[in-house]
């Protein structure tokens, strides 16, 4: 059952399956997270339909990002409150069982943290880390000329940015 103040919490998805093979992402996304983007990114981001592939909740200043279609934890990321009351990622952890997630590269996963909670739980264009996945999944198809839509959606579940 969703809470009644509009978050998303770990009671509120079902059957969640945490990270099995955690590793540290040794690169951490640099943006510094204003304290309105920490206000909405505590409310988390549920999945509405089959398309969308990210659910996000928080606890205790920890982001938890899980797929949607199979309930398995991905990243998780800590965030440190500064000085000024902004947030920066100051450690994270990202799945790295092969049976859950098939990836390992640390710069994708780096690029990913932050595309998700960017473009959705943010709701923002993200259009530079939008380009950055399409550069990467060129440089991974060789330099084929991979359709920058086909590789967002895939991803993320979203269609090119406006």
């Amino acid at each position: 059952m969703p809470p009644t103040d509009g978050r998303t919490t770990r009671s509120s998805l079902p059957d969640l399956n945490p990270i099995s093979a955690p590793r540290d992402l040794p690169l951490l996304p640099p943006r510094i997270w204003s304290r309105e983007d920490w206000a909405r990114i505590e409310l988390g981001y549920r999945s509405r339909d089959m398309d969308e592939k990210w659910d996000v909740f928080t606890e205790d200043g920890v982001v938890f990002l899980y797929r949607s279609w199979t309930g398995n934890e991905i990243y998780r990321a800590t965030f440190t409150t500064t000085a000024d009351g902004a947030r920066t990622i100051t450690g994270a952890v990202v799945e790295r069982d092969p049976e859950r997630y098939n990836n390992s590269d640390d710069a994708y996963d780096c690029l990913m943290l932050e595309l998700v909670l960017s473009a959705i739980v943010l709701g923002e264009p993200a259009t530079g880390l939008r380009e950055k996945l399409v550069d990467l999944a060129r440089e991974w198809a060789g330099g084929a000329d991979v359709p920058a839509g086909l590789v967002q959606h895939s991803a993320l579940g979203l269609r090119s940015a406006p």
